[in-house]
């Protein structure tokens, strides 16, 4: 008999140790859906210095035009460098994406290639900037220009804080262009030509 109480007492204790880490593996009813905290916390800290709560992708070595889309209110077409830049001066608090505006784009693989970046190709440029690792090639397609793109942010010799030295390579239907080029953010994950922001200190 005493066996028996032994025996109840121990498979009474493991079951106390059991039924909480039961109740930890399934969140309550009021929990956030799973994954919330992951999209939603800002824990993808920016080259810029500031943080970023969506990485679109960027780490796994895509860019997520789509999201962008939906993040930058779903304008998506052709926007000029001049009109993005009047847009990012308004709003800068509240974005929720980087942005590469200015020549940049046309520095690195040409004027007539860099036009044909919208907002979303722009963002991912920027997110690029701000979350990819030296080496790491980042590759979005525009569906409506049907040109790829591959960023690839390169080695950090080239001395300038707040500055990263990049390749870009487009191709579509005007065949392959690649160029190398250095952009700078002001801290605020809007990235421009490094003259831009050399003159501007």
């Amino acid at each position: 008999m005493q066996s028996f109480t032994a025996l109840a007492q121990r498979a009474g204790m493991a079951l106390l140790m059991v039924l909480p880490c039961a109740a930890l593996a399934t969140p309550p009813s009021w929990a956030p859906a799973h994954g919330w905290r992951k999209q939603n916390d800002p824990t993808y800290a920016g080259y810029s210095g500031r943080t970023w709560g969506y990485d679109f992708g960027v780490r796994s070595g895509s860019c997520d035009r789509n999201r962008i889309g939906q993040v930058l209110g779903g304008a998506v077409g052709g926007v000029t460098g001049g009109a993005i830049g009047g847009e990012i001066a308004k709003g800068s608090a509240e974005r929720n994406v980087a942005i590469v505006i200015g020549t940049v784009i046309g520095a690195a693989i040409g004027a007539e290639v860099g036009r044909r970046l919208d907002k979303a190709d722009r963002s991912c440029v920027g997110h690029a900037l701000e979350l990819a690792d030296y080496g790491q090639s980042v590759r979005w397609t525009n569906p409506n220009t049907r040109v790829t793109y591959q960023l690839t942010p390169l080695d950090p010799e080239h001395g300038i804080d707040g500055c990263r030295r990049f390749r870009l390579i487009a191709h579509g239907s005007f065949g392959l262009s690649e160029g190398r080029t250095v952009a700078c953010t002001d801290g605020s994950g809007v990235w421009q030509p490094e003259d831009d922001r050399l003159t501007r200190r």
